[in-house]
């Protein structure tokens, strides 16, 4: 794939720039992961440019998927280099803590017109660090968001636990669950603690153009199914322009990928390998499977339709 790379400090934003080789003038901003040239972002970037389009995947650093106080000017920026480039259409999809951050992108930067945003929050985090620090490999970082707008933090749900705590009921709830990790204790008991005020919850119907909410009530993560139906009463009482879709499915882990996309990661044994990842996949491989189909096919038709129109 013809590659363009672009770094913070010369570009205003790190990423790839993956060019589609039969051409697009559409581009989507992939935020798959800890860093725009690993694994998972080429095969993202494969997926989409299957469905027609160029994608610039991005991460808050290398090999960085802390999240403490990320500007969203480099997002600002990203979206117009692409438009400046030959595209003109821009849209943006964000997997796990991404959803929460391609919501907020696309209800600040409106020509953002296509959102697929995957196991997102409907309001937004305390920041937070991942690497190893007394021994956690993640932890709370008091008195930042996750995000940041102008030099200042926007207003954020904190975690009810500080470091060292917090790793340690992630810990506590992960052991013998049969997930890789659970950590939906750190939202349920810091939103027992505490009503979201207005300030801290993502404006969707700011965002223009299409919007696709896709979770899963089995999340080991955090609540998407709850937060997704949040959105969806929020969407229902505003008044907004987006033409939005929820997907909420009953079984189908915190990877709420299109099956294609995960099968170029795992071209054999898919399912085989999530069994041992998340419980609810060993449980119920088969449900599972057709969500991830179900999105795929949604997905797809939705990125044709936009390129299209």
């Amino acid at each position: 794939m013809e590659k363009i790379f672009f770094e913070i400090e010369k570009d205003g934003f790190y990423g790839t720039y993956y060019i589609n080789p039969k051409e697009s003038c559409c581009a989507m901003i992939g935020l798959f992961g800890d860093d725009p040239n690993d694994y998972m972002a080429k095969c993202g970037a494969k997926w989409l440019h299957d469905q027609g389009v160029n994608v610039l995947c991005m991460s808050p650093g290398k090999k960085n998927y802390s999240h403490v106080n990320c500007p969203l000017e480099r997002i600002e920026t990203a979206v117009k280099w692409l438009k400046n480039n030959g595209n003109k259409k821009v849209g943006i999809v964000g997997m796990s803590t991404a959803g929460m951050d391609a919501l907020v992108a696309a209800s600040f930067f409106q020509d953002i017109t296509l959102t697929f945003a995957l196991t997102p929050s409907d309001f937004v985090w305390q920041g937070f660090e991942q690497g190893n620090k007394d021994g956690c490999k993640e932890w709370p970082i008091p008195g930042a968001s996750t995000l940041s707008w102008k030099g200042k933090p926007l207003a954020y749900m904190p975690f009810i636990y500080e470091h060292p705590i917090y790793w340690q009921k992630i810990e506590e709830e992960t052991k013998d669950s049969g997930d890789i990790q659970r950590s939906t204790c750190l939202f349920i008991d810091s939103e027992k603690v505490r009503e979201h005020p207005e300030e801290e919850m993502i404006k969707v119907e700011n965002i223009k153009g299409r919007l696709f909410l896709v979770g899963a009530d089995d999340d080991s993560f955090w609540e998407a199914g709850k937060y997704i139906r949040r959105m969806d009463r929020r969407l229902k009482t505003r008044p907004h322009s987006c033409e939005y879709t929820t997907l909420v499915y009953e079984h189908g882990t915190h990877f709420v990928l299109p099956e294609s996309l995960l099968r170029k990661a795992l071209p054999i044994g898919l399912k085989f390998v999530l069994r041992f990842i998340f419980k609810a996949a060993k449980d119920y491989p088969n449900e599972c499977e057709a969500t991830r189909k179900d999105i795929d096919e949604k997905l797809s038709k939705a990125l044709k339709e936009w390129r299209e129109e």
